[in-house]
């Protein structure tokens, strides 16, 4: 054999193994495109947790999260981010979406886009069995009163006169403090105290008062991505007419959806 029709024979191997990296390049990048990366805070129950001795992020949002990334044809890849570093980690890039019982609220939207909502909430008062001096919103005034850090529920305890609010990084923080006397009253989302009060077990606390506040909880991304703002509404809705929305609301609820 020459050494031309060597040397043509290594020219050729060569620009077949280019050909064969850079397929495979761009496989590895289609299967990383198909990735969705969602963010949640893993204290909010019955929305987003982990069950003890379980691995698994599970709850009503990481259900909803999955089923809607599987709809668009994404597999979803859920990270535990603290509340308040949320909007944070979804505007550094670290992640695609918000999915974590988030209002829609004009202040977060300045800064992110809201799909249309999923949920709707309201806040609601928890206090110890035996407390009856407090039966309303009015009689927090003065009170100690125990939020989780980042929520609508800290920006409405912090509307209260003279109320000293303590901030938690969680929610069982904030019930533990009340249990153990620290605080007056917990204010949080409705079906979160009275998930806390089924699930836990607790006959010394009650819910008080009327619901305040009706809100609405929306999967949140960055302004700029208006296109998967688009896909995600599309998965939503498709979701609620294939039945799928119901089946997951009915299993952590246990009541049809209002939405």
């Amino acid at each position: 054999m020459s050494k031309k029709m060597l040397s043509l024979m290594v020219v050729g191997i060569l620009v077949l193994s280019l050909g064969l990296v850079g397929c495979g390049q761009k496989a590895a990048d289609t299967d990383k495109a198909k990735v969705l990366k969602i963010g949640a805070e893993m204290t909010f129950p019955p929305f987003e947790f982990q069950e003890e001795g379980n691995k698994e992020y599970v709850g009503f949002d990481m259900d909803l999260a999955r089923a809607v990334a599987k709809q668009m044809g994404y597999t979803a890849e859920i990270q535990n981010i603290g509340f308040d570093g949320l909007i944070p980690a979804l505007e550094a890039g670290n992640i695609d979406m918000i999915v974590s019982g988030m209002s829609i609220t004009e202040e977060r939207s300045k800064k992110i886009a809201f799909s249309k909502p999923y949920y709707k909430s309201g806040l609601s008062i928890v206090v110890k069995g035996d407390n009856n001096s407090v039966a309303s919103f009015k009689d927090l005034e003065g009170k100690r009163i125990a939020v989780q850090i980042g929520t609508t529920g800290a920006e409405e305890a912090r509307k209260i006169k003279d109320a000293n609010v303590r901030e938690y990084n969680s929610n069982s923080e904030a019930y533990m403090e009340l249990k153990a006397g620290g605080v007056d009253a917990v204010v949080n989302d409705l079906p979160v105290n009275e998930y806390y009060l089924t699930k836990s077990g607790e006959k010394n606390a009650k819910i008080v008062g009327d619901i305040v506040n009706a809100e609405e909880y929306g999967m949140a991304v960055t302004k700029k991505n208006t296109e998967l703002v688009e896909k995600v509404n599309k998965a939503i809705d498709e979701l609620k007419k294939n039945g799928e929305y119901e089946k997951i609301y009915v299993k952590w609820f246990g009541k049809k959806p209002q939405l």
